[in-house]
């Protein structure tokens, strides 16, 4: 019988695109994973981003966290409790004015 001709697989590396070097804050996985504490230091200091590729393509970002000021609107929602009608008189004498 005719057995068809087998070509050689090629592995992922080999068809992904070589690693983008002239994009500025792009960091290799293994790279990443050795210098991730440098990494995450430079980002917090200077407030940019880095990406880290996978065999030359971008699976995340490293950016900085950004605290979000606290709203005044509703920020005490929830936290008084009110134990019935406040307004209304109560049949007692009060010894406040005496």
């Amino acid at each position: 019988m005719h057995e068809p001709k087998k070509r050689p697989r090629q592995s992922v590396r080999e068809i992904a695109p070589p690693y983008a070097e002239s994009e500025a804050g792009w960091v290799p996985a293994g790279d990443f994973k050795t210098h991730c504490l440098q990494l995450i230091e430079q980002v917090r200091q200077e407030r940019g981003e880095v990406v880290i590729t996978r065999y030359g393509r971008p699976v995340a970002k490293l950016v900085p966290f950004e605290e979000s000021p606290v709203s005044m609107v509703g920020y005490l929602a929830g936290s008084v409790t009110a134990y019935g009608d406040l307004i209304s008189p109560i049949d007692e004498e009060w010894d406040a004015d005496a």
